[in-house]
């Protein structure tokens, strides 16, 4: 871990082994590797307890198999490369055969060195509709690789209330809530109206044309009457599962 290798770097420079130029550069390469077209930052999971995610739309199968073997050789974590299509995965997967792919969250990752999840502090991830779970399954995915306990109650939208409130002691004692919703993201305000604790609200690019591909979740969500709500991007799974992760890790 860079952690480690900055302690050696640093026992090192005090024994008087190495100068401080010499330190300097030793440190600066625990750091990050420079690929040409990408610089890894290897030094992510020092300061974020996580590697280094890889949005892997817009990149090529080899610039993504390039990444993530540099961050499976020089990072202990799970590795994730969001937005990846099969074809990539298939590329990643001869540069690290430990990849598995989730075809509905269009994830490629390595899960490993967890550390032991608590079962009384879980994440939920709530969606409106199944249209939604491209986006919940992405959120699900990157807050379990990320070490958390989740749960998932899918399909429960406000057209259908009473599919919601059938869940209502889960989302009660969940320790932070992910709504993912569509149309017009009207479940983030309900739910928000059932919790005393943090919920994220995920609007999706799901709904007829008037949706405008998610705008109008996504305004509904920002002028939200329930307390506690906070909103990321539209189609944001990823960001979703990271802060709720954060949020689920304070004592």
């Amino acid at each position: 871990m860079p952690e480690t290798e900055i302690h050696k770097i640093l026992q090192r420079y005090r024994a008087g082994e190495i100068g401080e130029d010499e330190a300097t550069v030793a440190l600066q390469g625990t750091m990050f590797d420079e690929l040409g077209f990408a610089t890894v930052d290897r030094h992510r999971e020092f300061r974020q307890g996580f590697p280094e995610v890889i949005y892997a739309e817009g990149k090529t199968g080899e610039q993504v198999a390039a990444i993530m073997r540099t961050l499976w050789e020089k990072n202990s974590g799970s590795i994730m490369a969001t937005r990846a299509d099969r074809e990539k995965y298939e590329r990643a997967r001869l540069e690290v055969p430990e990849a598995e792919y989730d075809e509905t969250a269009r994830i490629i990752y390595v899960r490993r060195g967890e550390a032991k999840r608590d079962p009384e502090r879980y994440i939920l991830v709530v969606t409106a509709g199944t249209s939604d779970l491209f986006v919940a399954e992405e959120a699900r995915l990157t807050a379990e690789l990320w070490g958390n306990t989740v749960k998932t109650c899918y399909d429960c939208g406000v057209a259908g209330i009473h599919r919601l409130f059938a869940h209502y002691e889960t989302i009660r004692a969940a320790n932070v809530v992910i709504v993912v919703a569509g149309m017009e993201g009207a479940l983030a305000s309900v739910v928000g109206g059932l919790t005393d604790k943090p919920v994220i609200a995920v609007p999706t690019s799901v709904g007829y044309g008037a949706s405008f591909h998610g705008l109008s979740a996504l305004l509904s969500m920002l002028n939200s009457c329930a307390s506690g709500v906070s909103v990321v991007n539209i189609d944001n799974g990823f960001g979703a599962g990271v802060i709720a992760s954060k949020i689920n890790r304070m004592r």
